[in-house]
């Protein structure tokens, strides 16, 4: 599933349209499409969506061997 696809899930989950996303994260409804567009979002941006859905992004990396960073 691409990042936009989960932030879409995000908000039906939450729901809320993505243009009301867009609004909570003080960006017009066209950038905010044009970036699920583009799958054009940062660690920022998630984290950003994150808090104003009250939700937590959680991001890391497992090791094969099961260390984490």
């Amino acid at each position: 599933m691409t990042v936009s696809e989960q932030i879409k899930v995000l908000c039906v989950r939450n729901n809320i349209s993505v243009s009301e996303l867009a609004r909570r994260m003080e960006t017009t409804p066209q950038n905010f499409n044009a970036k699920l567009k583009r799958e054009s979002f940062t660690v920022a941006d998630l984290e950003h969506i994150a808090d104003v859905t009250d939700s937590s992004f959680e991001r890391k990396v497992v090791l094969k061997n099961g260390e984490t960073i």
